[in-house]
C-alpha cells in the first residue's frame, strides 16, 4: 500500500505539531516491515566461557537492530543486572558533505548522499528501532551538526515524546576561526532523550579552572598538614534556618550558629575555622576536597582528536575518547549495555570497554570494521589511549546479510532451520497441519523448511508439491512457502499453483523473491575513495560471499641513490561477482573498492596498517607503493569490491625478492578463534 494511502486510511495519532515530508512511513509499518537478518558469527576474539560476548556487526544497522530487537524480546539481550534492552545508545550518523571538510586529498572526510527529507526519514527509521531496543530506564544521545539538528529535534519529540527530552548539549569542537560573512561555526549539538522519566544519570565533575580557583579560593593555609592549600571561607551563621539554628557564644561572639557547639569544637581541633577581623568564625572550604563543577549543557573543555593524538585511528570523523567518556560514565553503569549503530572508528566501543560496559557496534563499511578490530586489539587502559595495554573482554565479529554458504551447510539442523526462517523474515511458529509438521509463518502463511540433513540427496519437484497439497491443500489458505537450498528444487518457476493455492519456492542462498517483498534487494556498497567512507546505507535483503578474482604482482621498485627500498603491489586483473535480485552480476576494475594491507601478518589476526582506495590505485597505474622495511615475513592483502566481498592473500616477504627476517613479536594481540561451525545469534 502506498505510504500516502496508508496515512489517509490509518492516520497517525494527532499531535500538536508534526514534521511532514514526502516518504514518511508510519511507525507500525517501519517496525513490522523491517526484515530481521540472522547474524553469522565470523570470529571470536578472546576466551570463550563467559556469559556475554561483545558484538561487532558488519551489515545494515536497520536490519541488525530488528534482529537485536527480537533477541531483546526473547530475553537474550540483557545488561549485567539482568534487565533486558540497551541502557545507552550513542549515534553519530553521517551529516556532513565533501564541502564541509578542508584538508588534503588523503585527509578528506566524507560525504552524505542522503539529503533533506531522505536523511531525516533515514535517521527517523533507525531512531524508532533504537527506542524499542532501549531498556525501560535507558537513554539515547543523537550527535549532529547545526544543519540537521533542528529537524531531528522535532522527529525525536515525535518518537520519544516531548516529555522525554532531557538536554540539548553544545559541544565546542574547534577553536574560533575567521569567517568574513558569518559567525564562525565551531560547535556540534547532542540531543539527549530518555525512554521514560526514570533513567540513569551519574553526575560528573569538571576540574575548576585556574582563574576560578584564584578568584574563589583566595586564602592559602599557613600551618598544619594542609599548609599551602587554597581555601574559601564559608558562612556558619544560622540566622534564617528552618530549624532555628544553635544560639551560643563562641570565642566571645554570640550568634545563632548552623552547628551545635560540639561540632564547632571539632572544627577548631581540625583547624577548619577561619576568623574574620571581627572574630566571627567561618568554615574553611578547601578546593582539594571538592570534586569540581558539574558540567553544564555547554561543553567547551573537550577537544577533538588532533593529528598527533595517541588515540588517533586515521578514520574520518573520529570523535575523542574524552567526549564518549563523559557520555558513557554519566548515562550508564558498569556492566550496562552500550550500543553505537554507526560505529565508525570505534570510539564508543573502546571507551565502553575501558569503563567496564558491555557493547554492540554496527557498521556497513569494511574499513570501519577492520579499523575497530585493530583498535580493540591494541587498547590502552587510559582515556586517550594512553597507559598500560588493556586486554579486551571477548568479542565476536558477525556478518549480517553476508553469508558463506559452504559454512551454512555445516550447520546443525536446528541452526539451519533458524537461519532459513530469519533469512526470509519468517516468524518461528512450529505447528502441524494434516499431520505435516511445519516450521513457521510468513505474513500468516505456513512455512516448511526442507530438512536436507535428514534427506541428503532428496529433491523437491512438482510431484513433491502435489503430495504436500494432498495433505494440507484444503487447510492452509492461499499461500504456502517451501524453503530449501537452490539445488534441491527440480523446477525453475518461483511458484506452483494448485487448486487456488500458490506454493512458493524460496531458494537458499539466492535472494528473496521480489513478489514477496515490497523493496528490492541491494548489497552493502563499499566506498571507492575516502570521501565516501561514511556514506549512509539503507539496504534491504541479503548478500552472499563470492570472493572477487584477483591477479596481482609484487616486487621492489628500483630507486637509485635511496637507502630505503620501495615495495609495491600491482593489481593486474580484478573481477567481482555478486548475486543481486536473483541475477549474477560481474564487473571489472570499476567494482574495486579498496586494498587493505597488514604489513606483518601474524598468521591469525588481520591488523590493518594501510588502505589504498580505487582512485588512488587507478591514478598510480593500479599500484600500491610502501616501504619495503615495513614488511614482515608475511604480508596480508585484502582486496574488497563495492559489494563488500573480499579476497585475501598472504604474500611471503621472499615473493617480493627480499630476504626473510628473524621473527620479531608484534605487540601482543588477543587470539582470534575462527568459527569453524558457525553459531547464529539466537544462541549468543
Amino acid at each position: 500500500m502506498p505510504n500516502e494511502w496508508a496515512r489517509e486510511l490509518f492516520p497517525p495519532e494527532k499531535r500538536e505539531y508534526e514534521l511532514v515530508y514526502h516518504g514518511k512511513e508510519r511507525e507500525e509499518d517501519i517496525i513490522a516491515g523491517t526484515m530481521a537478518v540472522p547474524l553469522q558469527a565470523e570470529r571470536t576474539f578472546g576466551k570463550n566461557g563467559v556469559d556475554w560476548h561483545n558484538m561487532l556487526i558488519f551489515g545494515d544497522n536497520l536490519q541488525v537492530m530488528k534482529t537485536l530487537l527480537e533477541q531483546k524480546r526473547a530475553g537474550k539481550l540483557c545488561n549485567a543486572d539482568g534487565t533486558p534492552g540497551v541502557r545507552l545508545v550513542y549515534i553519530d550518523p553521517p551529516f556532513a558533505t565533501k564541502q564541509d571538510f578542508q584538508g588534503s586529498q588523503d585527509q578528506k572526510a566524507y560525504q552524505d548522499k542522503i539529503v533533506g527529507a531522505q536523511f531525516v526519514e533515514f535517521t527517523r527509521r533507525r531512531l524508532i528501532l533504537l527506542r524499542e531496543l532501549l531498556a525501560d530506564d535507558g537513554c539515547l544521545y543523537l550527535h549532529l551538526d547545526i544543519k540537521k539538528i533542528h529537524y531531528l529535534k522535532v522527529v525525536l519529540d515525535e518518537v520519544f515524546g516531548e516529555g522525554c527530552f532531557v538536554n540539548e548539549i553544545i559541544w565546542k569542537r574547534t577553536s574560533a576561526h575567521a569567517d568574513s560573512t558569518t559567525y564562525a561555526n565551531v560547535h556540534d549539538a547532542l540531543l539527549l532523550y530518555s525512554k521514560a522519566s526514570a533513567f540513569t544519570f551519574n553526575p560528573q565533575f569538571v576540574p575548576y579552572t585556574e582563574d576560578y580557583i584564584t578568584e574563589r579560593y583566595k586564602h592559602i593555609e599557613t600551618k598544619g598538614q594542609r599548609k599551602g592549600q587554597r581555601f574559601a571561607d564559608d558562612n556558619l551563621i544560622g540566622t534564617g534556618l528552618r530549624g532555628g539554628g544553635y544560639p551560643y557564644e563562641w570565642k566571645g561572639v554570640f550568634r545563632t550558629w548552623r552547628c551545635p557547639i560540639e561540632t564547632m569544637r571539632r572544627y577548631e581541633k581540625e583547624n577548619l575555622l577561619y576568623y574574620t577581623k571581627n572574630g566571627v568564625a567561618r568554615i574553611k572550604r578547601f578546593v582539594d576536597d571538592l570534586p569540581g563543577v558539574p558540567p553544564s549543557d555547554m561543553w567547551i573543555d573537550i577537544f577533538p582528536v588532533n593529528s598527533q593524538a595517541a588515540e588517533r585511528a586515521d578514520y574520518p570523523t573520529q570523535k575523542s575518547e574524552a567526549l564518549l567518556q563523559r557520555i558513557i560514565a554519566t548515562s550508564s553503569n558498569e556492566g550496562d549495555l552500550v550500543l553505537d549503530a554507526f560505529a565508525g572508528s570505534g570510539t564508543t566501543l573502546a571507551v565502553a570497554e575501558k569503563l567496564g560496559r558491555r557493547w554492540i557496534g554496527i557498521d556497513c563499511g569494511k574499513l570501519a570494521i577492520y579499523t575497530i578490530q585493530k583498535r580493540m586489539l591494541n587498547l590502552k587502559a587510559d582515556i586517550g589511549n594512553k597507559g598500560k595495554a588493556l586486554k579486551p573482554q571477548p568479542f565476536t565479529l558477525y556478518n549480517a546479510g553476508l553469508y558463506d554458504f559452504s559454512k551454512l551447510k555445516q550447520l546443525p539442523w536446528s541452526d539451519w532451520r533458524f537461519f532459513c526462517l530469519q533469512l526470509f523474515g519468517c516468524k518461528e511458529e512450529p505447528h502441524t497441519i494434516g499431520g505435516l509438521p511445519l516450521d513457521g509463518k510468513l505474513k500468516g502463511a505456513s512455512v516448511l523448511v526442507f530438512n536436507h540433513h535428514e534427506k541428503p540427496g532428496a529433491g523437491i519437484d512438482e510431484e513433491t508439491v502435489r503430495s504436500i497439497h494432498a495433505a494440507v491443500g484444503k487447510k492452509i489458505g492461499r499461500k504456502f512457502h517451501i524453503i530449501a537450498p537452490r539445488g534441491v528444487f527440480g523446477f525453475q518457476q518461483d511458484y506452483i499453483d494448485m487448486d487456488g493455492v500458490r506454493y512458493y519456492a524460496m531458494r537458499v542462498p539466492y535472494s528473496i523473491i521480489n513478489e514477496l517483498h515490497q523493496r528490492e534487494f541491494t548489497a552493502l556498497k563499499q566506498p571507492n575513495d575516502e570521501t565516501a567512507v561514511n556514506d549512509t546505507v539503507d539496504s534491504v535483503g541479503f548478500d552472499f560471499i563470492q570472493p572477487p578474482k584477483v591477479k596481482w604482482t609484487v616486487g621492489v621498485n628500483a630507486c637509485k641513490g635511496q637507502l630505503i627500498k620501495e615495495a609495491f603491489l600491482k593489481i593486474d586483473k580484478f573481477e567481482s561477482r555478486a548475486r543481486l535480485r536473483g541475477e549474477d552480476t560481474h564487473g571489472g576494475m570499476e567494482t574495486f573498492s579498496m586494498l587493505m594491507l597488514d604489513f606483518d601478518y601474524n598468521g591469525d589476526v588481520f591488523d590493518l596498517d594501510a588502505v589504498f582506495y580505487n582512485h588512488q590505485m587507478e591514478e598510480a597505474g593500479w599500484k600500491a607503493c610502501f616501504s619495503a622495511e615495513s614488511i614482515g615475513n608475511n604480508l596480508m592483502a585484502v582486496f574488497i569490491d563495492t559489494h563488500g566481498n573480499e579476497a585475501r592473500e598472504v604474500i611471503p616477504l621472499t615473493q617480493f625478492g627480499l630476504t626473510s627476517k628473524k621473527p620479531v613479536a608484534k605487540e601482543t594481540k588477543v587470539k582470534a578463534k575462527p568459527q569453524t561451525k558457525p553459531k547464529l545469534s539466537h544462541a549468543t
